[in-house]
């Protein structure tokens, strides 16, 4: 699960989180800035994009062999990049091949707005890891006509034609992801985690007749691309000769290699089950990993890899590829350890029903990392936090790992300011509190999230998974449910007592400022107008504050002002806002454990789907003031290995890239496995 990972330290007041995946994109300010070094954070913005780099603070106090281990695990990750690309279309890497073969070899007229609008598209597309918007899903629209593309492809001698050109243009394949209540939602879904001829009724049917160990259910189709073949169901495996298998070879010759260079003997251990895992495609086998992994916590050297995050299945079965490596950042781990120490005590005193908490909460490990390296769909949009694994019995049984990217979130501070906060909060006081507290009450609740709020809670005996029972929206529930188990404990003084903030009811409040502030009108930039929302986490943003608005209309507990023709909203009452989100995570909890469909799809769609089109205007129109990007993400830095005259790797060197083309470009080249 990831905390996407995004984030709106300054903005908006809050880090988005998604696990399952919990990414974060940060929302920016447009003055103020924050940055304290002189490293040049930002690489280039276009469209709705902003480039950053990130440091690897920590590399200079590893040993070579740990060095060594980094390196290998970063260039497994990016042996398997082009996975995420067919992943998410099934047309993309053709396109991007052709796009790039324009870019690099097209020798006319460049000061045109057509070329412009060309490498805008092309950059776009290489954010996004396709054709489709890396956050709205929906189909990116290119500023220059079929009729230009066919003649820079004519006089590059590049080939892209049929539907592959078409879609380009055309209506079809609009959205990569499509939640719709009245949608096919596979169907409809350009996703490639199935055949363009399958439907839900096909994936409901066929994963509905497998047979799983009750008590230890493997991830079904977690792996695979599900199609007909001759009127038939079938499942195409990722693994070395099955789907996917050029890329998963290189994937297993850089683990082979860092498995040969383990801090110690579980890392080794671990790496081989992960390596008979991609050569086999056995699900079992990628629990007995799961399992080790969990377990691996010894050394400072860790990675996530693999087929992962369910997000951009429809029916939330399919894992999409990604990688990350991480050195553990020691100082901010052992700050933040005692939130794995107490989670205990976070379950016992929840406002939960007794039958829904848990008796033991197992195994919840939590550390701040220093990212080297991130590949396929945490590149270049990257998580800021993660919690994993997401097999719901190896999480009650043997634990989790929660992990903030604190490099990450440096830079995202270092590469912002207070301009949007100044224009979208309500009073100075509010501003006051987010300035003074705000960075450090999105660090608790990222933290609360993960590791309290995906670790609490339970299913009633004999009730199915959530993927099961809550369907389309399992996703949007269970970010919700860790949202709010992370804001009920806010405004809590056991935060003061455990010496991680300083004075918690002010913490408390700059939090609940922002999410509000974000869930009810800070997101809504990043929606076109007329939009209604269908992402995951902004669904969950949405019911969240809208309901906790709605029931506390009546005692004012959330004021909605007008003023000079603009919208804000001022918390009236803290501690009964707390006693909502209270309230809330009960009943998300009671619709979890007991699998009660109706009832969290009418919390989704009565509050988490439709969007006020007037109030929605007017944010867009007070947002236009502002030039920073709604989206970052990160180019990475290279590691350079030194050889010696035996060919041996005697030393490393970190270059951070120039620019993002340059750094795209070169993955195509060296790492372009499925091209």
């Amino acid at each position: 699960m990831k905390n996407y990972f995004l984030m709106a330290f300054a903005m908006f007041g809050f880090l988005f989180l998604s696990c399952d995946d919990t990414k974060k994109e940060e929302l920016k300010e447009e003055t103020a800035e924050m940055k304290t070094d002189d490293f040049e954070y930002q690489v280039e913005q276009f469209a709705d994009i902003k480039l950053l780099r990130y440091q690897i603070p920590s590399w200079e106090d590893l040993t070579l062999k740990e060095q060594k281990l980094v390196y290998y695990l970063t260039q497994a990750g990016l042996a398997g990049r082009d996975i995420m690309w067919a992943q998410n279309y099934r047309h993309n890497l053709a396109i991007r091949t052709a796009l790039e073969n324009v870019y690099q070899n097209y020798t006319g007229d460049k000061s045109t707005d057509d070329w412009k609008n060309f490498e805008i598209y092309l950059k776009r597309v290489w954010f996004s890891n396709g054709i489709h918007h890396h956050y709205s899903n929906a189909k990116l629209k290119p500023d220059f006509s079929k009729e230009y593309l066919q003649q820079l492809l004519t006089e590059t001698n590049s080939t892209l034609e049929g539907e592959a050109l078409e879609v380009i243009f055309n209506d079809t394949d609009n959205k990569k992801v499509n939640l719709s209540k009245d949608a096919d939602i596979v169907l409809e879904s350009a996703i490639n985690f199935y055949g363009p001829d399958v439907t839900t009724a096909d994936v409901e049917k066929f994963y509905g007749a497998i047979k799983v160990n009750a008590e230890e259910p493997i991830e079904v189709g977690l792996n695979t691309r599900l199609v007909k073949e001759n009127g038939q169901l079938k499942e195409q495996v990722y693994k070395i000769g099955g789907l996917y298998s050029a890329a998963i070879e290189n994937v297993v010759k850089w683990l082979e290699k860092a498995q040969g260079v383990p801090e110690n003997p579980k890392q080794a251990e671990t790496l081989g089950l992960l390596i008979e895992y991609y050569k086999t495609g056995s699900l079992d086998t990628w629990d007995d990993y799961a399992v080790s992994w969990v377990k691996t916590t010894e050394g400072n050297i860790d990675w996530i890899n693999g087929f992962i995050e369910v997000y951009n299945d429809p029916k939330g079965y399919k894992g999409s590829y990604e990688t990350i490596v991480q050195i553990k950042d020691f100082d901010m781990s052992k700050k933040m350890a005692v939130l794995s120490t107490e989670a205990q005590w976070f379950e016992d005193n929840s406002p939960l029903m007794a039958e829904h908490k848990k008796d033991s909460v197992t195994g919840v490990s939590y550390k701040t990392v220093i990212v080297a390296g991130e590949a396929g769909d945490a590149s270049p949009s990257t998580p800021i936090g993660v919690n994993l694994p997401n097999n719901n019995w190896i999480r009650q049984k043997h634990g989790s790992k929660s992990v903030s990217l604190g490099n990450i979130i440096n830079a995202y501070n270092n590469a912002g300011g207070s301009g949007r906060l100044k224009e979208f909060a309500n009073d100075e006081e509010e501003i006051r509190l987010e300035e003074k507290y705000g960075q450090l009450a999105d660090k608790l609740h990222t933290a609360l999230h993960e590791v309290v709020g995906h670790a609490s809670g339970k299913i009633n005996k004999g009730v199915g998974t959530p993927k099961e029972t809550l369907k389309s929206y399992k996703s949007t529930i269970e970010e919700g449910r860790a949202d709010l188990f992370g804001l009920y404990y806010l405004m809590d003084p056991k935060l003061e007592e455990l010496g991680l903030v300083e004075n918690w009811k002010e913490t408390g409040m700059a939090a609940y400022d922002g999410y509000i502030r974000n869930g009810l009108i800070g997101q809504l930039v990043r929606l076109n107008l007329g939009d209604e929302v269908e992402e995951a986490h902004m669904r969950n943003r949405q019911w969240v504050s809208a309901w906790v608005f709605e029931k506390g209309e009546a005692d004012n507990v959330i004021a909605k002002v007008e003023r000079d023709g603009k919208t804000y909203y001022d918390i009236q009452d803290y501690d009964k806002l707390r006693t909502l989100f209270g309230q809330l995570l009960k009943e998300t909890q009671r619709i979890t454990s007991e699998g009660d469909y109706e009832a969290g799809k009418a919390l989704v769609e009565n509050y988490g789907v439709k969007v006020d089109q007037v109030l929605h205007k007017q944010v867009l129109d007070r947002n236009a003031q502002f030039k920073s990007a709604p989206y970052s993400g990160f180019v990475n830095p290279v590691l350079v290995p030194k050889m010696n005259d035996n060919g041996e790797i005697e030393s490393f060197t970190i270059e951070q890239p120039d620019t993002f083309e340059g750094q795209m470009l070169n993955y195509s080249k060296n790492y372009g496995y499925l091209k």
